[in-house]
C-alpha cells in the first residue's frame, strides 16, 4: 500500500476504527498493537500518522524533528535510527510505504 503524507496522517489514532501507523525511512509500520504508546495520550502519540525518522534518530519529540528529512544527521544518529528500524521490524508489520 502506498500512502502520501496527507493520507498517512489519517492513521494517527484519532479514529478508533482505523489502525495506527508510524513510518520510518518511508516504510509504514502498523503500530496498532502498541496503541498504549502510539495512540492518543501515549508517550509516542506525536509520531502516529507521520514519518518519524529524524525524531527517532535524534531521540527527539520536538514537532520540527518529526519528519523524514535525514540531512545533517551524525553517524551516531543514523546508528540510533537503524536500531529503531530493527526494533520496529521485529515488533510491527510493514504495511506499505510513503510516496510523494
Amino acid at each position: 500500500m502506498d500512502l502520501t503524507p496527507q493520507q498517512l496522517i489519517q492513521f494517527n489514532g484519532s479514529d478508533p476504527s482505523k489502525p495506527i501507523y508510524v513510518a520510518i525511512n518511508g516504510r509504514i509500520y502498523d503500530v496498532t498493537a502498541g496503541k498504549s504508546f502510539y495512540g492518543p495520550g501515549g508517550a509516542y502519540a506525536m509520531f502516529a500518522g507521520k514519518d518519524a525518522s529524524r525524531a527517532l534518530a535524534k531521540m527527539s519529540k520536538n514537532e520540527e524533528d518529526i519528519c523524514p528529512n535525514l540531512d545533517g544527521l551524525s553517524e551516531k544518529e543514523m546508528d540510533v535510527l537503524n536500531d529503531w528500524v530493527k526494533k520496529f521490524e521485529a515488533k510491527y508489520p510493514v504495511v506499505g510505504r510513503v510516496v510523494s
